[in-house]
């Protein structure tokens, strides 16, 4: 299952807000674009991103990263999305 969160990107904040709860990637990125749309901002704006979640979960629970990866078990990883960003 996948799912939009709320993610600030802040450590002291762990529970992440989830915004809506999607069966397959591609129907969480549709709706990841279309908030983008809506609050006029991009994605990094939004403080929105995709996650992959362990279990079931409803929207506007709180879940912890314990409970969620970026990607799926098996789920083909973009050749960009594998080297961490940095020095």
């Amino acid at each position: 299952m996948y799912a939009l969160i709320y993610d600030e990107f802040d450590p002291a904040k762990r529970g992440k807000r989830v915004i809506s709860v999607h069966k397959t990637r591609e129907t969480a990125e549709k709706a990841l674009e279309k908030r983008q749309r809506k609050l006029g901002r991009r994605v990094w704006e939004c403080y929105t991103r995709i996650v992959w979640v362990h279990g079931r979960v409803h929207e506007g629970e709180k879940i912890t990263p314990n409970f969620f990866d970026t990607w799926a078990p098996g789920e083909k990883i973009p050749a960009g999305d594998r080297v961490p960003d940095g020095d």
